[in-house]
């Protein structure tokens, strides 16, 4: 009797530790003015001049980044209007924008991986975006860094229109 008891013990602490993993794949996260956020949804599809552009959202907020290209590389943010981030919340109570642009913020968005096959997108984002509304002193600026997109998918529909 005593046996069964152990075995029986042993097999529940056996069967009561398995973990239930989640993978974040694909996913957009990042750190926004240093606390974490992670979009619920994501997308991306090819826009004018043959620019890439990701978007992140949760909620009412969402994350616009705008590449020159799809090319594995880097882009500098806050150079020119080809390559730009933006950030919006369209939350009545909070409604605000931020944008790079020519000589507008800063940073980067760095591409990794473009796979034409499964049509996903990958890569390393950080920025420092300016209010839209310059009338606005008590927000003037946000950080996002440590900007994650992995295999975020690409709008079939976009790309066979654009090629």
């Amino acid at each position: 009797m005593k046996k069964i008891f152990y075995f029986l013990s042993l097999l529940f602490v056996l069967i009561s530790c398995t973990e239930d993993v989640k993978f974040n794949n694909p996913a957009f996260q990042t750190l926004k003015n240093n606390v974490f956020w992670r979009a619920q949804t994501y997308k991306a599809y090819l826009g004018a001049n043959g620019t890439i552009i990701i978007e992140g959202s949760l909620g009412y907020e969402k994350v616009t980044l705008q590449t020159a290209s799809f090319e594995k590389q880097t882009f500098a943010l806050g150079v020119n209007d080809q390559s730009r981030a933006f950030y919006e919340n369209t939350l009545p109570a909070e409604a605000v924008s931020f944008s790079t642009g020519t000589t507008i913020g800063n940073g980067q968005i760095t591409i990794t991986d473009y796979d034409t096959d499964n049509h996903t997108i990958s890569g390393t984002f950080k920025f420092t975006a300016v209010n839209d509304d310059e009338s606005n002193i008590e927000s003037q600026k946000i950080n996002f860094t440590e900007g994650v997109f992995y295999k975020v998918p690409i709008e079939v529909s976009d790309i066979i229109q654009h090629n």
